[in-house]
């Protein structure tokens, strides 16, 4: 069972549900339970907590929607991987760095790299960089994953006048920021970063290996250069049961 040294009590006021949630977390951070692994059924804990099945189903419904969990159709429930914890609203730093931080393996592979003119460029794209009619940008359109397992698919877009550089490198295998860094003019100084959820579409369903319409964090990205000029514009949209982002906050000082 979950833990055999403890028991839900059931005269203090803390909600059943919430001890019974907390037995199956503490369970899990003791690796009685792994990612993968299956816990007791509904019934099995009712059983032998002696508490309803309803009180059960409410403890377990809240871990499968915090991630924690997941519920197999005829199968069982399992324990969930953990999210990847990514400090990637608050810093600039490349998807390979930040997963090699997290203990994982990175790696990429590239869908589409190549140049966009005209009516091929998005409307927000062009407005992003100040395009006028006869300038192109780079197109890259890449899918991340982290131990083998998809987490991102990215879509930037590059002015091509300023870093054509680019399709002199195998973006499969280099980091982009490493290649823009080789200029001040195409170093990233600084990001403007927006994050919203949306439900995947048929595109992310394929390419990150998920359902349509579950959830998908979406973050676009607009990189500035020393000079204030926008050198990167990328789409991001991450599966949203892999990934959870942290941001740190500072009192201002006045």
């Amino acid at each position: 069972m979950l833990n055999e040294t403890k028991t839900i009590d059931k005269n203090t006021p803390v909600p059943l549900y919430y001890q019974l949630k907390e037995l199956i977390l503490e369970a899990i951070n003791e690796n009685k339970y792994t990612a993968g692994d299956v816990i007791p059924t509904e019934k099995e804990i009712s059983s032998y907590y002696q508490i309803s099945r309803t009180t059960v189903r409410q403890a377990i419904g809240e871990l499968v929607q915090e991630g924690i969990l997941y519920r197999v159709k005829s199968k069982g429930t399992f324990v969930a991987k953990p999210k990847i914890k990514q400090e990637y609203i608050s810093k600039i730093q490349s998807f390979n760095d930040e997963i090699l931080h997290r203990g994982m393996t990175p790696s990429t592979e590239v869908l589409q790299f190549r140049v966009l003119e005209g009516e091929e460029i998005p409307a927000e794209v062009i407005e992003a960089f100040q395009l006028s009619a006869e300038e192109k940008v780079i197109f890259l359109h890449r899918k991340r994953m982290a131990d083998g397992r998809p987490i991102v698919h990215s879509k930037t877009f590059l002015p091509y006048a300023l870093c054509s550089k680019v399709f002199q490198y195998d973006l499969n295998k280099e980091r982009l920021y490493s290649i823009l860094d080789m200029s001040d003019e195409t170093r990233i100084h600084h990001l403007d970063r927006t994050i919203e959820a949306v439900e995947a579409g048929t595109e992310d369903a394929k390419l990150l290996e998920m359902e349509k319409k579950k959830p998908i964090q979406y973050i676009r990205s607009v990189g500035y250069n020393s000079f204030g000029k926008v050198i990167e514009y990328t789409m991001s949209r991450y599966r949203g049961d892999r990934n959870q982002f942290t941001v740190t906050v500072f009192h201002e000082v006045n």
